[in-house]
């Protein structure tokens, strides 16, 4: 059974930093790209960033510039760096993977953004 586990998440000013990551357990043959979505209430949920084996990243709009995602392929983890925060960026932050053509999801990580 595969299962993922988000962790980071918290209250953070501003203008602040955040490390989100995420261990992908159980079996993770052929998981070939990793992403971070996150949903805001009333809001549908969205692709923040995706990383694929080979490392090729692509970023939101939004988020281009300020957001860096990466990968540990040995420890099955993947981190979203996230600098210079705003107040749009409160959100629920899930991570997702796929494996064999299915879709797996966390149960996601609160990132809360204070002015």
């Amino acid at each position: 059974q595969v299962q993922l586990v988000e962790s980071g998440g918290g209250l953070v000013q501003a203008g602040g930093s955040l490390r989100l990551s995420c261990v992908v357990s159980g079996n993770t043959f052929r998981a070939n790209t990793m992403a971070w979505y996150r949903q805001a209430p009333g809001k549908q949920r969205e692709l923040v960033a995706v990383i694929t084996s080979s490392d090729t990243t692509n970023y939101a709009d939004s988020v281009k510039g300020r957001f860096t995602i990466s990968r540990d392929s040995a420890k099955n983890t993947v981190f979203l760096q996230m600098h210079s925060l705003k107040l749009e960026d409160t959100a629920i932050y899930y991570c997702n993977v796929v494996i064999l053509y299915r879709q797996y999801w966390g149960k996601g990580t609160l990132v809360t953004v204070s002015s």
